[in-house]
């Protein structure tokens, strides 16, 4: 749980940033040039440990570039805001591969519910493009107030909770098949 957290956190670091820093500063142009500085040391940290980067990483890295530059250039945050939209988009679509939760759980529980993790996965994919969809909405109001709340709050909320009924459902229905084949 303390890594998914942490992913998490890593996940929207460049978007606490921007929300932290207009909220206490009320300059956009700051916050914005702060939240495209902390991508760039995110991807500069990650390398000097060593760590892989992937695409979703570098894609993330050149739509904060690309949207924050926009953002500075216009005056218009929702440019910035927009972005984890995006995010959620292309991991949806990337989540509509069939199977793609295998390679992140016990073997355990791909012998033995197979069927629940390919709908889950499914699921997942669904509640990105939502929380995607989401988020245009609250970004095309222009406030910043009302989507700083929903990427902070209802977004990773969502991800909380579905994590946990996902957890649930999957003991629920390991328990069940493992008490009905050993009788």
């Amino acid at each position: 749980m303390k890594e998914v957290f942490a992913r998490l956190t890593s996940d929207f670091l460049s978007t606490i940033l921007f929300a932290a820093l207009y909220f206490s500063t009320g300059n956009i142009g700051l916050a914005t040039s702060v939240a495209i500085v902390g991508a760039i040391g995110q991807i500069v940290y990650a390398r000097r440990r060593g760590r892989e980067l992937g695409f979703m990483t570098w894609a993330s890295l050149a739509l904060v570039i690309v949207l924050g530059t926009a953002t500075l250039l216009i005056n218009d945050p929702r440019f910035v805001m927009a972005k984890p939209a995006i995010a959620h988009f292309a991991v949806g679509a990337i989540m509509l591969k069939r199977g793609w939760m295998l390679r992140y759980l016990p073997p355990l529980v791909v012998e033995t519910i197979p069927e629940y993790v390919t709908g889950a996965g499914y699921a997942w994919a669904a509640l990105m493009f939502a929380l995607g969809c989401g988020t245009i909405a609250v970004a095309v109001t222009g406030d910043l107030e009302l989507w700083a709340f929903y990427v902070s709050f209802v977004a990773v909320g969502a991800k909380i909770a579905a994590f946990a009924v996902q957890y649930v459902v999957f003991r629920l229905a390991i328990t069940s098949r493992l008490r009905a084949a050993r009788a």
